[in-house]
């Protein structure tokens, strides 16, 4: 024997065509997930300006008109990379720094998940370095999208150093957006000397260089 369903069922029951509709949507958020992922990876090869539908399209299979479906622009899907590559750089970089204690063991969680990023790109390359020189002269969205994302993660890491001289743990007079300068410094030069020079010193030298910085600058007392 059949049992009708309740009215609570028949009340939280979504109808068929909502159903339906939001496997349509979800289906289309993961294609295109997928799709900016397999940007991210090309652009980290080509750069953010070698990056195009058409390209994309042939390297996934895909039809051009099904990619920019997707994003309808060339310049919305460089937008798109830009953010996603954000965003995985805050959760390797950002997020776990965040379990250590406010001050300097934040900021050296920071520094030594940096690094580790650093590391994966030398093979791969950098969007914020690469997008630096192809857009450092060219006003636009894609610009701005690019400062946006590198201001935000420098100033995360900018009041790491605050609250690294508010636990005591530098000196009172030190000057926290010169140290965030000197070792923004610090990756940038590890990036030049490790991929485009191949100096197989670069790691040693940015580790060495971090732990001056800190030593200059920060109270005996506290360390």
């Amino acid at each position: 024997m059949t049992t009708s369903p309740s009215l609570v069922e028949l009340t939280l029951a979504p109808p068929a065509n909502e159903t339906r509709g939001g496997r349509a949507l979800q289906k289309g958020l993961q294609t295109k997930q997928l799709i900016v992922d397999a940007a991210l990876a090309l652009a980290t090869k080509v750069g953010l300006e070698g990056l195009s539908i058409g390209v994309l399209a042939d390297s996934i299979k895909m039809s051009k008109s099904g990619v920019f479906a997707h994003f309808g622009s060339r310049e919305e899907l460089q937008i798109s990379v830009i953010r996603e590559y954000f965003n995985q750089f805050a959760n390797e970089v950002f997020a776990p720094a965040m379990d250590e204690p406010r001050g300097l063991p934040r900021v050296r969680a920071m520094f030594h998940n940096w690094m580790l990023r650093v590391a994966v790109e030398i093979q791969s390359g950098c969007i914020f370095i690469s997008g630096a020189v192809e857009f450092d002269d060219r006003p636009g969205p894609v610009r701005d999208a690019l400062v946006s994302s590198t201001k935000t993660w420098l100033s995360a890491f900018y009041r790491a150093v605050v609250q690294a001289k508010e636990e005591g743990h530098l000196n009172a007079d030190a000057d926290e957006e010169q140290i965030a300068f000197e070792i923004h410094g610090l990756i940038l030069a590890l990036h030049h000397g490790a991929r485009f020079l191949q100096n197989p010193a670069s790691t040693t030298l940015a580790k060495t260089g971090f732990e001056n910085i800190i030593k200059r600058y920060g109270n005996p007392a506290a360390n």
